[in-house]
């Protein structure tokens, strides 16, 4: 049985006098130890898939199963500690605490747990900072620490629980091509050396080149499912330049039309 299991999950969010159809019916499973890269345009639903499958948000309607766990109908604190117990996140803006040291950082979820005291925390902290390289940092603040390192901590942070999924939302987007490159070859060792399953939003083709499977997706919708770069890149740009016409023409005036 897949560790992910999603059967026609729709999410639409009621805006008073419209609704916003984020998510339309879409079905996907995936694996256990998979590296998968969600992609597509501003709009275009991935983060809501994002959050859906994140725990973070619940779906309008349809079955979304976890480890074999109904995930939709659960409550929010339910979702709460499936967040804490099986999913690591890891953000683009890092979202460390400024005034607390790195190890600090990586014990917090851990003081959400059940059964971890202040030594196990603290040891485990300094484990997982080393896993990424940053066992001579435990005692630095985050304004002490270079972006790439902060992403680092985050890391860290976001595995410190053990997970079985780690999800990152635009995770190199504030960094620049060197540390980006570092930071998704950690991803990559996490996942193959660690089994880890990871997946990924990002607008980044050279981040998605590393995944093994890439989802488009577009208008709420996944339009491609794929494992091969080249498909994923003409899928993608073909969307872009559909949603760039489509705004396109949502913007134009009669005025403008009449200066034409």
């Amino acid at each position: 049985m897949a560790l992910i299991e999603l059967k026609d999950i729709c999410r639409t969010y009621d805006l008073g006098e419209v609704r916003v159809h984020a998510l339309r019916p879409t079905s996907l499973e995936i694996e256990r130890g998979e590296y998968v890269a969600l992609l597509g345009p501003s709009g275009s639903g991935k983060s809501t898939l994002m959050n859906t499958l994140g725990c973070l948000d619940r779906p309008t309607s349809g079955s979304y199963k976890l480890d074999s766990r109904e995930i939709a109908t659960m409550s929010r604190n339910e979702r709460a500690r499936i967040r804490n117990k099986h999913i690591g996140f890891v953000f683009q803006n890092f979202n460390l605490l400024a005034r607390t040291s790195a190890a600090e950082n990586v014990e917090l979820p851990l003081l959400y747990g059940a059964g971890a005291v202040g030594r196990k925390r603290k040891q485990r902290a300094r484990e997982m900072l080393g896993l990424v390289g940053l066992e001579d940092r435990l005692d630095h603040h985050p304004g002490q620490l270079s972006g790439g390192q902060q992403q680092r901590v985050a890391i860290a942070r976001a595995l410190v629980t053990d997970p079985s999924i780690l999800m990152g939302d635009e995770p190199t987007g504030n960094l620049d091509s060197k540390t980006s490159r570092e930071v998704i070859e950690l991803f990559r060792k996490l996942n193959e050396e660690q089994g880890i399953t990871v997946i990924l939003v990002t607008h980044d083709l050279n981040v998605a080149r590393n995944a093994r499977r890439m989802l488009v997706l577009r208008d709420g919708r996944i339009v491609t499912d794929t494992t091969d770069y080249e498909e994923a890149f003409h899928v993608l740009h073909t969307a872009e330049d559909e949603t760039a016409e489509d705004s396109v023409a949502e913007d134009q005036t009669p005025a403008a039309e009449e200066a034409d």
